[in-house]
């Protein structure tokens, strides 16, 4: 990656996109404050080039991996940047999913609406984003069994698909099967949680830098945990920690990784 980065300085096009790429594998392995530095820096590079609708994705991106991440405020601040610069479809997408994460679930669900009337006809939209922003809107009003009926339109074969918006800034992919995961946690159900989150680890060539790959990892360990197989979880957890070694300390998942761990011992 730093090799690629290097290379790509000064050329027009490629240059914020791999910066932004880089910025999202900093993400994934939890180092933050590079992480945002790179993000800032992407989205510089493409405001100079006339690209807003770029920038934007780019700061969707990072608001997307600071509410994954449990840094809710910073989440909300690039959320609002981005809607900002521009509001084309994947820009409403990423903002949407991450304003749920963020607990803003009123801007959350005006996206979703506005997704819905502007693209009936959309494929990635019709059997990706709105499944996943519904499924996520409900696992926020505790019902975990609607996010599962939901999902169901973004089950196969569509949930292997690659998103409209993981092509062009190479994070989403993935989110349903994720978010049925989410789902399946939240109801107990561990063994179900499990079969999700270890369809991410098994694709990893489709989920690329998404934050997701890291996480799918920690929510593995809890649906281990659900089951009361220690022994996986205690691996789950482990090998988590094990790619957040270099990780900023003051991560909120992180925290909660750790004290969930120790309590595996």
């Amino acid at each position: 990656m730093e090799q690629t980065a290097t290379q790509s300085k000064g050329k027009a096009g490629a240059e914020d996109w791999i910066t932004h790429s880089h910025g999202l594998i900093l993400a994934r392995s939890g180092r933050l404050q590079l992480a945002r530095h790179m993000s800032r820096q992407a989205v510089e590079l493409a405001l100079q080039a006339g690209q807003r609708e770029r920038a934007a994705t780019y700061e969707a991106g990072a608001a997307t991996w600071e509410a994954f991440f449990g840094n809710k405020a910073a989440a909300r601040e690039r959320i609002a940047s981005a809607l900002n610069l521009a509001k084309g479809r994947d820009v409403e997408y990423a903002a949407a999913f991450a304003s749920g994460l963020a607990g803003d679930l009123s801007l959350s669900q005006t996206l979703t609406n506005d997704l819905e009337k502007q693209y009936p006809e959309d494929t990635s939209v019709q059997f990706n984003y709105l499944p996943t922003l519904r499924a996520l809107y409900a696992i926020n009003h505790n019902d975990p069994r609607q996010a599962i009926e939901l999902l169901q339109a973004a089950g196969p074969p569509h949930e292997l698909a690659i998103s409209a918006l993981d092509f062009f800034a190479c994070f989403g992919t993935l989110y349903p099967v994720y978010m049925r995961g989410q789902a399946y946690l939240a109801a107990h159900q561990g063994a179900e949680a499990a079969t999700e989150f270890q369809k991410i680890l098994d694709h990893r060539g489709i989920v690329l830098g998404d934050p997701t790959g890291a996480l799918a990892h920690l929510q593995l360990g809890r649906a281990y945990t659900l089951t009361g197989d220690k022994t996986k979880a205690r691996a789950a957890y482990q090998d988590f920690l094990a790619l957040w070694e270099d990780a900023d300390s003051d991560i909120p998942i992180l925290k909660e990784a750790k004290t969930e761990y120790g309590k595996l011992q």
